[in-house]
């Protein structure tokens, strides 16, 4: 029987250690434990060498892809801790010798919440980290125009204050995981990191899940009704999936992926436009080969065209043409282009691929064991004489029956986003139209938990007549007790718009009250504007109700952030 192998981090995160000093910690032990483990079959091993991987995470996915970083760091003899941008300043950083870091961008070329203290620090204060080598990995979206925009600044900030890039930034689009370890690879060599007989390089190796974003699993859609009532100008559904034997777990605040398909009237018009008759045998990115028809239904996105489509159809010249006109997508493109051909397999190769889509899932397993459940609002609008619609919206209410197809799905953790561990703690959920999803699950969850905490919902959307999602729902929530309070805001029922922000202000003094008596507060929905005007208004309850400086107000809701007690899922 083989003697057992040291972990990669034998510190645990919880231990009262500054980053820096867990990672000594760490590489001291891993040497002295791969000395006793490994003695007599191999040379001693080398002292491990502490790496700092620091991660901004809004949904989860940084976070992930860190603690990856991390156990991959322990393979080449690294005493790898990652470290959340939340939990250190600048003038710890200084002292991490290596250092890597992984931070998505939201809304506005925003960071993540959990790093925007450091961001603000970093930005203005004059911190040397001369003695620190660095890469940086940034994820974006490059629907969005500013595509890696929290990755791109936080590079630019080390350099700044001096420290050293051991291996270029890694700019990372939705679909990321291979650019990742391309650079993960990259900068663990570049950072003298080498193959060594630790624990990550276990001779069995744990099984990966059954199922994952890689290889979602094939959902039976069980149902799907729309949610808003007769004369509404919005469509939003709630869609339920069955999860049995799939092996896939979830907890209330994760978000679902769910992978789509184009609309076929969408393919059929790029179909004429290329001059292919859809059966050309096209080979994909990851060497499959498949129907040229069957390859833009599944794997390529037709929305927002990539950098190398635009070039490849307007030259350097219509490049700019291509990134000013964002709105434009692929079809609009190549009907401006009618002289241009691409053969199929050209078009195919210069295609993004068809990302999966998030959704925070509105159901709590203890309340709906074997299921999932969405809120999903639909997509449709007019733009360059067409309409234009949601790929993975309009794929689940018009092309996938209810009984009768399945529909490919993975759980996203999002451990940045949990009900408070203890039930008694009261909470505040701010979640207008589809930002409700994952306030119904946490209702569920306080539910069947029993919790005793008090619940205050505040709710907004445009008519309360045809547009008060699950409003049946939610009044048995506050006859059961599960829901103490829930205030709504309906835009088009009066003459001046009332959003959930002019209602929190409305009762800045309980908001006040409730915070300060150790409620946590939660936001979910448009990162753009909601999310804004409610972070905005969150400082003014602290100014009015609180009687708070403006200044002091903003280290208020910094500590609230800094305590895990501000938390949103917005997008």
């Amino acid at each position: 029987m083989d003697a057992p192998t040291p972990p990669f981090a034998i510190v645990p995160d919880t231990a009262p250690f500054t980053p820096e000093q867990r990672a000594w910690l760490n590489g001291f032990l891993a040497g002295v434990l791969a000395r006793d483990h490994f003695a007599g079959a191999a040379p001693a091993a080398k002292a491990a060498r502490p790496l700092t991987v620091l991660y901004g995470s809004q949904t989860g996915t940084a976070e992930r892809l860190a603690k990856q970083a991390a156990r991959a760091a322990g393979q080449r003899g690294f005493a790898a801790a990652a470290v959340d941008m939340g939990a250190t300043d600048a003038a710890r950083l200084t002292g991490a010798e290596n250092l890597l870091v992984v931070t998505s961008t939201y809304g506005d070329g925003e960071p993540p919440d959990n790093a925007k203290a450091l961001f603000a620090e970093l930005s203005a204060a004059a911190v040397d980290f001369s003695k620190v080598r660095y890469s940086v990995c940034a994820l974006g979206d490059s629907n969005y125009a500013q595509f890696c925009r929290a990755g791109r600044d936080l590079d630019g900030f080390l350099e700044k204050r001096g420290a050293i890039r051991a291996a270029l930034r890694a700019d990372c689009d939705v679909d990321y995981e291979k650019p990742f370890q391309s650079w993960l690879e990259t900068a663990l060599a570049a950072l003298g990191g080498e193959l060594v007989a630790t624990a990550a390089q276990s001779p069995e190796p744990a099984p990966a899940a059954l199922h994952g974003r890689a290889h979602p699993f094939a959902a039976p859609l069980l149902r799907s009704r729309r949610l808003n009532g007769d004369g509404s100008d919005k469509e939003v559904r709630h869609v339920e999936f069955a999860l049995e034997e799939s092996g896939l777990v979830y907890e209330a605040g994760d978000a679902l992926g769910v992978q789509p398909q184009n609309c076929p009237d969408l393919v059929a018009g790029l179909l004429g436009l290329s001059r292919c008759d859809g059966e050309e045998e096209v080979q994909l990115a990851d060497g499959g080969r498949m129907p040229f028809r069957r390859a833009l239904t599944e794997r390529c996105d037709l929305g927002r065209p990539s950098a190398e489509l635009v070039a490849r159809l307007a030259g350097p010249a219509g490049a700019e043409e291509g990134h000013a006109s964002a709105p434009l997508h692929v079809l609009d493109l190549l009907r401006r282009r009618p002289e241009a051909h691409l053969s199929a397999g050209d078009l195919v190769r210069l295609l993004r691929p068809l990302a999966p889509r998030l959704y925070s899932i509105s159901s709590s397993p203890k309340a709906h064991p074997g299921q999932v459940h969405l809120t999903v609002g639909v997509v449709r609008y007019q733009a360059h004489g067409r309409e234009r619609k949601g790929a993975c919206s309009t794929f689940l209410a018009e092309r996938v029956v209810a009984g009768a197809a399945t529909v490919p799905v993975f759980v996203h953790p999002n451990t940045a986003f949990r009900l408070p561990a203890d039930p008694s703690v009261p909470i505040i959920m701010i979640g207008p139209g589809t930002g409700i999803a994952p306030f119904r699950a946490f209702l569920q969850e306080r539910r069947a938990v029993g919790a005793k905490g008090r619940a205050w919902l505040f709710f907004g959307d445009r008519r309360a007549a045809t547009d008060f999602l699950y409003a049946d729902e939610l009044a048995q929530f506050q006859r059961d007790g599960v829901l103490t309070r829930l205030d709504t805001a309906f835009s088009r029922d009066q003459d001046a718009k009332i959003y959930v922000q002019h209602r929190l202000e409305e009762q800045a003094a309980e908001i006040f009250g409730w915070l300060q008596d150790g409620a946590h507060l939660y936001v979910c929905g448009d990162a753009a504007r909601m999310a804004k005007d409610v972070d905005a208004a969150l400082h003014a309850v602290a100014e009015r109700a609180g009687g708070k400086s403006p200044e002091a107000a903003r280290a208020w809701v910094q500590s609230l952030r800094a305590g895990k007690r501000y938390l949103r899922d917005v997008y």
